[in-house]
């Protein structure tokens, strides 16, 4: 079993805090997504999409997507649950880190694509106007979470979860995509420093 990725992607770092949060050890396999690795007909294979990380189990099969890898580890270490437990409490997460995969994470990986230089050439074409639209997308997201975060310790609830791994590596990543965290989100920063805090987020 080994864990294909490209370590400086937020995607590949969801799925490393989700291990590490987990106490479960994966070989990596660094590729270089920007000298084409992940356009090589052998990565094309594993996963069409072109994209990170792709776990290859112990008799070849690829699962690609990171929600799709990080629910193979839930399933076989249920503990800590990071899904949730229960109907409820799965949905609450599963609905929260929809909310920060789609309306955060993606709105600050569009900016980065459509506006860094160094991904002129993978992102074709680039769209500067669409990189600027996602920027004020991604702020509004910020302050939805400032409000909900007044009410409870982590993204999904009481319990730290795969919702708080996926907006936690959206908010970081806002950095290498330029985007400048507004100031006065006092629980925002709370809960980010808390997080941030943990040994998981090193990984």
């Amino acid at each position: 079993m080994k864990i294909l990725q490209t370590n400086t992607a937020p995607n590949p770092r969801r799925v490393r805090i989700f291990l590490a949060e987990k106490g479960i050890q994966v070989p990596y396999e660094e590729l270089d997504l920007m000298k084409g690795a992940l356009k090589t007909p052998e990565f094309t294979k594993l996963n069409p999409f072109q994209r990170v990380p792709v776990l290859i189990l112990d008799d070849g099969t690829p699962i690609a997507e990171t929600v799709a890898i990080c629910r193979y580890f839930e399933e076989m270490q249920p503990e800590p649950a990071l899904f949730g437990k229960g109907a409820l409490g799965r949905a609450t997460v599963e609905m929260w880190n929809r909310r920060m995969e789609l309306g955060l994470l993606l709105s600050v990986a569009q900016a980065f694509r459509h506006l860094h230089p160094a991904m002129a050439t993978l992102e074709v074409p680039q769209v500067a106007a669409w990189g600027e639209a996602n920027k004020p997308r991604a702020l509004e997201v910020l302050q939805f979470m400032d409000k909900e975060l007044a009410t409870r310790r982590f993204i999904a609830g009481d319990e730290y979860s795969i919702a708080d791994i996926t907006a936690l590596v959206g908010v970081d990543f806002m950095r290498p995509a330029r985007i400048q965290r507004p100031e006065g989100l006092k629980n925002l920063a709370r809960w980010h420093e808390e997080v941030s805090a943990r040994p998981s987020a090193k990984a």
